[in-house]
């Protein structure tokens, strides 16, 4: 019988160190986008045609890797990300969050408007973005395409465990959530992994939508 992994939730909102970090890294990460996008805006616009829009996604991703701190240039080349997001995905979040605001409530939420099932993972359980809250990974109860992890680093060993046995195809680690000990244990178990990235904010990125901080028009 496989063993119930341990990661327990602290019922603090943002005060968590943890939770000021992550808002820390997303922060840094928004400004690096704002900054690419300015320098974006004064090239000249390219034109629609399949060739013209994969050499937008080219360029977005250059610009990304070059400015988003804490952002590998060994990493998923643009065309795998861009595969990975390309089927209907069902990605389950570990670390969920009710509470508007904070990333592991607001990147989820940007996801699941773009056309992604969001299983939020939270022993606390309850409902979040509309969706039952599981207590953890192995007691979701329908086939998981991506673990989006949103917990402390001492955590991610034993998500990464639970992704493998779940049978995830990918664990996305978000900014200051992995270790590299995370990352081999998913990478044997068959896993794609990707770290020190923004699942949302790469979306947004890649010209697959408009990003989660994106200004809505009124």
């Amino acid at each position: 019988m496989a063993r119930r992994a341990r990661y327990a939730f602290p019922s603090s909102a943002i005060e968590d160190p943890f939770e000021l970090g992550l808002a820390f890294h997303f922060a840094r990460e928004r400004v690096a986008l704002v900054q690419a996008r300015e320098r974006m805006r004064e090239e000249r616009s390219l034109r629609t045609s399949s060739w013209q829009t994969s050499q937008t996604v080219e360029h977005r991703v250059v610009h990304y890797r070059e400015s988003v701190p804490d952002s590998p240039a060994k990493g998923p080349s643009h065309e795998e990300l861009v595969r990975i997001y390309a089927q209907p995905k069902t990605i389950a979040v570990v670390g969920a969050s009710s509470t508007v605001g904070k990333p592991a409530h607001d990147k989820p939420r940007y996801l699941q408007s773009q056309g992604y099932r969001i299983v939020p993972v939270n022993p606390h359980g309850g409902e979040i973005l509309g969706e039952h809250v599981f207590a953890s990974l192995r007691d979701v109860n329908m086939p998981i395409d991506i673990v989006d992890v949103f917990r402390p680093p001492a955590e991610a060993e034993a998500v990464a465990r639970d992704a493998v046995a779940v049978g995830a195809k990918v664990v996305w680690f978000q900014p200051g959530t992995d270790t590299d000990v995370a990352a081999a244990v998913a990478t044997k178990g068959g896993l794609t992994v990707i770290r020190r990235r923004c699942m949302a904010v790469t979306h947004g990125l890649l010209g697959l939508g408009p990003g989660p901080h994106a200004r809505v028009k009124s």
